[in-house]
């Protein structure tokens, strides 16, 4: 029943995804909205997918990434030249940006998942940079001076990226494959013992968290104009790993509501940003030391819906039925 109810909620909140990103796109057509919400709202999506592709990394698989720039870099000079230098439609390249940041993600996953902890943080890193210095010396691209694109990103594609994006990683993660993720999450050492293949599950959730995140990059790159590696850096990555701490280590939910809250401060503080680095600094000290499971730790919204208390009170009668 309550895997029912949690479909339930889950399935709810699509549908008034969808009622919302049909609003919006009528008060764009009427022109309603100016340039700047619009291109506001087009970011906050675009970090959507990005925290939720590393929320399956290290929230549901509990693999500490910090080069999710990486990949977010490779989907959008991919995607960039599709349509640039290929002149392909944009479908093709939002595609060809996932089929490349994923195939980077096995190419860094299958030897760097074997290192844990600190170690594994330290691999990815360095793979973020290496990506960006390579992209930085290669010409075909740009280099340093960046690659110029054409805006192709508009509303209706974002939201359906994002839809999408949500609905596959939410079900991969109550699906068994995803159970097997949280069982390496909770102790790698017992699930393997249990006969999980924990090398495999660690590289399918980073091929495909991944994937999205290339997907993102391509959103990105067609929505700026201009790619430059520098866009691409450590801290970068840093952003997106902010948006899955705040919202709580394990909760899509949290991860979500993290992505919007940020996204508003720091488009509201980009004219300051050094105010933004210690409004970001501080907002992570508060929470380390006042709530360090995060916003919502590892629950979702639905759980605090009056169908997730009952469940919760009514198993909490009956154990204490059971003592007495």
């Amino acid at each position: 029943m309550t895997i029912i109810k949690k479909a339930k909620g889950f399935w709810g909140s699509i549908v008034l995804a969808v009622i919302f990103s049909v609003v919006v796109q009528f008060l764009i057509t009427g022109e309603i909205l100016n340039p700047f919400y619009v291109n506001t709202l087009i970011f906050i999506g675009i970090n959507i997918i990005l925290a939720a592709s590393l929320h399956l990394i290290i929230g549901i698989t509990g693999q500490f990434s910090i080069g999710h720039a990486g990949f977010l870099a490779v989907g959008a000079y991919a995607s960039a030249i599709m349509t640039m230098k290929l002149q392909l439609p944009f479908p093709v390249a939002l595609l060809a940006g996932g089929v490349a940041a994923a195939v980077a993600g096995l190419i860094i996953g299958i030897p760097s998942l074997r290192l844990k902890g600190d170690y594994l943080a330290i691999a990815t890193l360095g793979f973020g940079e290496i990506v960006r210095i390579v992209f930085l010396n290669i010409d075909y691209v740009g280099g340093a001076s960046g690659m110029t694109v054409s805006h192709l990103t508009t509303w209706p594609w974002l939201i359906a990226c994002v839809i999408i994006t949500l609905v596959v990683i939410v079900n991969f993660t109550n699906s068994t494959h995803g159970r097997a993720c949280i069982s390496i999450r909770e102790n790698e050492i017992a699930a393997d013992a249990m006969g999980i293949n924990t090398t495999y599950y660690k590289v399918a959730a980073f091929a495909i968290g991944a994937f999205f995140a290339g997907i993102a990059g391509a959103l990105y790159a067609h929505n700026f104009y201009i790619i430059q590696p520098t866009n691409f850096g450590f801290l970068k990555s840093f952003d997106i790993l902010i948006f899955v701490v705040l919202g709580g280590l394990g909760s899509m939910s949290g991860a979500v509501i993290a992505a919007i809250l940020l996204t508003i401060i720091s488009t509201y503080l980009q004219d300051f940003p050094g105010l933004r680095m210690i409004i970001y600094s501080l907002v992570l000290i508060v929470m380390m030391l006042y709530r360090p499971q995060g916003l919502l730790g590892t629950k979702e919204l639905t759980s605090f819906f009056k169908g997730g208390k009952s469940v919760k009170g009514g198993a909490q009668n009956e154990s204490k039925q059971t003592v007495a």
